[in-house]
């Protein structure tokens, strides 16, 4: 079984060691082997389109009309989306916005309230 850490940018448990680096074959995050046991837990900070910090519970308004892919729905300019949760991933907002449901969106395209 393999005895080596899950990688800490993804979590895979598919790492693997090429000499003095460990490797996460799904993310290709390479970090030091040395270091792998007394590395601290990284949080990630999240901003907003003007650079200010986002957090869980946060309202935001979205700055950008955003199509809703799959459907023919429009995020319109404006819209307030209360109560946010911040994932990992490429879009990192959880949220329910009011008459089209649970979305992710992008800490880009909005702002904090």
């Amino acid at each position: 079984m393999n005895d080596l850490p899950n990688c800490p940018k993804c979590g895979s448990e598919y790492t693997y060691n090429d000499g003095t680096m460990n490797i996460c074959p799904d993310c290709a995050h390479e970090w030091s082997a040395d270091a792998a046991g007394d590395s601290e837990e990284e949080t990630k900070v999240v901003k907003d389109a003007n650079g200010n910090l986002l957090q869980d519970g946060d309202t935001v308004t979205v700055i950008k009309d955003l199509k809703v892919k799959g459907s023919s729905l429009v995020v319109k300019v404006g819209t307030r989306v209360k109560n946010i949760r911040l994932v990992d991933g490429d879009h990192d907002i959880d949220c329910k916005i009011d008459g089209i449901g649970a979305m992710k969106l992008k800490s880009e395209f909005v702002k904090k309230v």
